[in-house]
């Protein structure tokens, strides 16, 4: 039931896209956070794109997959690869590359299908891709030369082209190194397993960043409105409660569910009176945090199918309301504070949810990526934060 509670994917969509699958026989390839298309696909015979082949896609809604995003750019032209990106839930996280057969046609891509309208009221942003193909090593093994080096990253990485290597520091004796990788996707594959096969091998922890010029202090990616440091999620800081995306009513029209009422919780004020009701039939079980009827669930989580259909909802937001409100647990109260910009370019935040009848608010740590204004960041990180709200309520209540 925990699994029908959390559900974020539209079976309509997974089966759309298996069944695209099946018919064309399309492969799919899942690699770290990404599933990748091609590189090159069945049949290519041109060369292997160079720079300016690629376009990147966001504002992608997250149960759009590759059934109808790969058929929509491959009407421009044959596709080289695809590759879209994944969170562990399984939806898509909101982006996109697709790799065209030379600049030309990537170019004729963006002018065809930059605001292009996948759903209603959803349109894609489609721009040029920025390809970064260079990677800074530092604290290298004292010594380390590059014949040496570029031996070593062929064995633990691909596509490589070139090394340069430099002493640096005081007195020369710290090696630093630009390597030159043949795409992006070479130099991101690397950059992820370049630190622990050098401590493996060397026993020495190397540091490993983009190239300073062609990362900047932003990603042309997510530049348009909104830096890595987002100055406009500050307000985020104070305690909110996110509307939800439609109202919420208690599904008293359903046999044998009875409004849920917990006791008071020995820390906490006494609810507001409520009038009596039966007790629950024999075959009802209760939490002892939360209370309330759970028919057949597991500690005492409430399942999916005692929400009212037009209630149904991939929102997590409306989901960690639905569940407290259907508990009698008060209006969940979001504190999210952003802490820090990882070097991938991810967003962490430190948050608690305040649910006025739990004992102790639920705390922990979210990440997001940069989103195209903060009002989308700000979303997304409160869906990410009742996300995992919900899961501790399932697991410890």
């Amino acid at each position: 039931m925990e699994a029908e509670l959390l559900q974020v994917l539209s079976p309509q969509s997974l089966r759309a896209l298996e069944e695209w699958q099946r018919r064309e026989s399309v492969t799919l390839t899942q690699v770290n956070s990404q599933r990748r298309y091609g590189g090159p696909p069945p049949g290519w015979s041109g060369p292997v794109p160079g720079s300016g082949c690629e376009v990147f896609i966001s504002q992608i809604p997250r149960d759009v997959f590759e059934d109808c995003l790969i058929p929509l750019f491959q009407s421009i032209a044959p596709l080289y690869e695809f590759r879209l990106m994944m969170n562990f839930s399984g939806q898509n996280r909101g982006f996109a590359y697709a790799k065209y057969g030379d600049p030309a046609t990537a170019a004729a891509a963006i002018q065809a299908l930059n605001q292009y309208p996948p759903q209603e009221g959803v349109r894609l942003v489609v721009r040029k891709s920025t390809e970064k193909r260079q990677l800074c090593l530092g604290d290298l093994p004292s010594g380390m030369g590059r014949e040496e080096l570029l031996m070593v990253l062929r064995l633990v990485s691909e596509g490589v082209e070139g090394v340069t290597v430099k002493a640096v520091g005081s007195k020369g004796k710290d090696v630093c190194a630009l390597v030159h990788y043949s795409s992006h996707y070479a130099a991101s594959m690397a950059k992820k397993v370049l630190v622990q096969d050098f401590k493996k091998r060397f026993g020495v922890s190397i540091s490993v960043r983009w190239m300073p010029d062609s990362s900047k202090f932003r990603q042309q990616e997510h530049a348009e409105e909104i830096s890595l440091a987002p100055p406009g999620l500050k307000h985020l800081a104070k305690l909110s409660a996110p509307p939800p995306r439609f109202p919420i009513t208690r599904p008293t029209h359903l046999r044998n569910y009875r409004d849920p009422l917990p006791p008071p919780l020995p820390s906490l004020p006494p609810p507001p009176a409520a009038p009596p009701s039966p007790p629950p039939p024999p075959t009802q079980g209760f939490s002892r945090a939360v209370g309330g009827p759970a028919p057949h669930v597991r500690n005492g989580m409430v399942p999916l199918i005692t929400r009212r259909p037009d209630l149904m909802s991939h929102d997590s937001v409306v989901q960690l309301q639905w569940l407290c409100e259907l508990h009698g647990l008060g209006v969940p109260l979001y504190d999210v504070r952003y802490h820090h910009t990882s070097p991938d370019g991810f967003l962490h935040f430190n948050y608690r949810v305040i649910i006025p009848r739990l004992p102790v608010p639920l705390s922990g740590v979210v990440q997001i990526l940069p989103g195209i204004s903060a009002n989308t960041m700000e979303d997304e990180v409160h869906r990410a934060v009742a996300e995992q709200a919900i899961k501790v309520m399932c697991h410890k209540y």
